[in-house]
């Protein structure tokens, strides 16, 4: 007989609701832990219905009673403050008839309120990330450096893209950025562990452009690699591909290129049969894609399907309060390069800094702040030190005259590029790195001023 007062007090010790319930659906059995579970004492429910204090349709012993099947590890919510998992099994006498069913009941409310609170604040938590700029060291976006309103709100549209397969086209002037940005859509996305691969459209031979964005396969034209070679589309299967300074795609090219948008599938020279690809184009120009497509330059078939998501990149004269920031960040970077000091800057030097127009933008600044650290001599950097690095046009400004705005700074522009050819002795590469444009923008502006080179 003793063993049935060491039963009853093994049953009281569980930390689980143990409930008993006979085939008369009375409750023969309720353990302290039950008491506690569902704040009803053992004297008010022993004998009584269980209905009487459940919802028949929330009670797992009368489904265990109608089925005489036992339910092992399920979640099970018997009221609509309390949830528990339940091992509930039928018991069955000698005769294998059912005499009941005992029900053992793990409350969880806590954990699952827990969990509510995690996911209600981690979405607090995603709603506020997305309102803030990317600060974080660790995000693709904190390569954008600024603290500008502008370059805000622009990485703010391009985290929203970066969640996405959409195709970009990023617009901008040259030096601001572009593929910088192309490259945290591409790492902030879930593409971030395939491949990255780049296209200067203006660098790329006219030539060469459909072997070089399509590939080829073996024995297509004289010359064409034993086994063919892949493009730079095909190379990026399951990533990104970056089509920098698109308007350049010649129309042929912008054919095929559409053709692939829409299929997504690429033809190698040579091939008929093609290859399904997956993968995101994002694309970026400096050039005014509308105007090109009204002198039928550009397809506007392949513009809209490359405009689904569009980007601006603010030019560097619309964020003044991100020039010192930049100077700052390029001084620090070169002088660890270079293993020099870094030069202090008075308020009147940034002044002069912010000053400029900047038109080759993040690239200028960034090239005048290595020649700085190069060149300069000194522990401060005063304004006349920055003068002197600068364009002479800036530097010894033309008196006053009635000259518009555009064509005063059409003026200016022509004068820097006069300036850094003579200075490179004609090198377009070098008066274009000087400059901080890209060469083809160099080989535009030499064309739009009728330079005699």
């Amino acid at each position: 007989m003793n063993e049935l007062f060491f039963f009853e007090e093994l049953l009281q010790s569980e930390d689980d609701a143990i409930t008993i319930v006979n085939t008369e659906q009375k409750v023969i059995y309720w353990n302290h832990a039950a008491e506690q579970t569902y704040q009803i004492d053992k004297e008010q429910i022993i004998n009584q219905p269980i209905t009487n204090f459940f919802s028949h349709d929330d009670l797992m012993v009368m489904k265990v009673l109608n089925t005489k099947e036992p339910v092992k590890n399920a979640y099970h919510r018997p009221r609509k403050d309390k949830h528990v998992v339940v091992n509930s099994s039928p018991v069955f006498n000698q005769e294998n008839t059912l005499i009941g069913v005992i029900s053992i009941e793990r409350d969880i409310t806590h954990i699952v309120k827990l969990n509510d609170n995690l996911e209600s604040t981690s979405q607090e938590l995603q709603e506020l990330k997305q309102k803030m700029t990317p600060a974080s060291s660790s995000s693709p976006f904190a390569k954008l450096k600024g603290d500008s309103q502008a370059l805000h709100q622009m990485i703010r549209l391009a985290s929203k893209t970066a969640g996405t397969d959409a195709t970009t086209l990023i617009l901008g002037e040259s030096g601001t950025g572009k593929e910088v940005c192309a490259r945290a859509i591409h790492d902030a996305s879930k593409r971030k562990n395939a491949p990255f691969i780049p296209v200067n459209c203006g660098a790329i031979p006219q030539a060469l452009f459909e072997s070089e964005l399509f590939g080829y396969e073996s024995g297509s034209f004289t010359g064409a690699e034993k086994g063919g070679k892949a493009g730079k589309i095909e190379m990026a299967d399951g990533g990104t591909v970056f089509l920098d300074e698109v308007g350049e795609l010649p129309l042929d090219m912008q054919v095929k290129l559409l053709r692939v948008l829409q299929e997504n599938r690429i033809y190698r020279i040579g091939d008929s049969g093609g290859k399904q690809i997956d993968v995101r184009f994002v694309a970026a120009t400096n050039q005014d894609l509308e105007k090109l497509m009204q002198e039928n330059k550009f397809r506007s078939d392949l513009f809209y399907r490359l405009n689904v998501i569009q980007l601006t990149m603010p030019p560097l004269r619309d964020r003044k309060k991100d020039i010192s920031i930049l100077a700052k960040t390029f001084l620090k970077q070169f002088a660890a390069k270079y293993q020099t000091s870094i030069p202090e800057i008075p308020d009147e030097t940034m002044e002069a800094l912010q000053q400029y127009h900047w038109p080759g933008n993040i690239r200028e600044i960034r090239n005048l702040m290595e020649r700085i650290i190069i060149l300069h001599e000194g522990t401060t950097l005063t304004r006349q030190d920055v003068l002197s690095f600068l364009p002479v046009s800036f530097s010894n400004p033309p008196l006053p005259h009635t000259e518009t705005l555009p064509l005063e700074k059409e003026n200016l522009e022509k004068i820097s590029i006069e300036q850094a050819l003579e200075l490179c002795n004609s090198n377009k590469s070098k008066a274009a790195k000087q400059l901080g444009i890209s060469r083809v923008t160099l080989y535009q502006k030499i064309k739009k001023y009728h330079l005699d080179i």
